[in-house]
């Protein structure tokens, strides 16, 4: 409370104490701080949070939690006065069944759009692509996969299961191993070489989304595009670092 003297001399008290207050509800769960005057009551303070949280006053309930997150009670007296039941930076938690929840969206019913429709749209970005020749619509990228796609199949068929190889990969190490698996897979699009490494350099043990292409040990298994990868005559690197200090 603040003391004021009036031209009279008499003391006047006003009330400008304020309570700081973290606000937490069941339709959002980020805080916000706020400050209120620590002389209103409980139905009060309700209808201030209506504002704040869209909880209806008349059937929200609050509940309180300290700085360590531990619930410490709840408000359930709505004539109580908040300097008389509250301290500062405690977090209210306000919850009703009746308000609806914006942040979880699971309930809500999505429109999913057919592809015949959208296909037609002149206002999609697929549409925009198409207009620009942008990616798998610009007809140099598809002669470009085109041509990487046959020459893919063309060294795919020229390999045989057991054949020692080479992992030749852009941007990675050069890796040797056993072809395993040569043909077409269900998570990729095309011809594809599965690899059992000499080492632990690769991502699985022959399983991919579920599906089983061939065994090893885990991280020695990965694949790799026909064209990244040589076979030929490349026998285990010997490893010769316990013979040197």
């Amino acid at each position: 409370a603040v003391v004021s003297t009036q031209s009279t001399g008499e003391a006047v008290v006003t009330h400008t104490d304020f309570i700081k207050l973290a606000i937490t509800s069941t339709v959002s769960s980020v805080a916000s701080e706020k400050r209120f005057p620590s002389h209103i009551t409980v139905r009060e303070l309700k209808g201030k949070l209506e504002m704040i949280t869209g909880a209806s006053m008349d059937s929200m309930k609050i509940e309180l939690f300290n700085d360590q997150n531990k619930s410490i009670g709840k408000l359930t007296d709505d004539d109580a006065v908040l300097k008389n039941v509250l301290a500062n930076d405690v977090r209210l938690h306000v919850t009703d069944p009746s308000a609806a929840n914006f942040e979880d969206t699971s309930a809500v019913e999505k429109y999913e759009m057919p592809t015949e429709e959208y296909e037609k749209r002149e206002d999609s970005v697929q549409a925009f692509k198409k207009r620009n020749k942008m990616g798998r619509f610009n007809p140099e990228v598809q002669a470009k996969l085109a041509a990487q796609a046959e020459e893919n199949k063309e060294k795919a068929l020229k390999m045989n299961i057991g054949d020692r190889c080479e992992a030749r990969t852009p941007k990675a190490p050069i890796r040797r191993g056993e072809v395993m698996f040569v043909g077409e897979v269900e998570f990729k699009d095309g011809y594809w070489v599965g690899i059992k490494f000499d080492e632990p350099v690769g991502k699985h043990d022959g399983v991919v989304q579920g599906k089983r292409y061939f065994t090893c040990d885990n991280k020695y298994g990965g694949f790799c595009q026909p064209r990244f990868v040589e076979v030929g005559e490349f026998p285990p690197e010997l490893d010769f670092s316990d013979d040197e200090i």
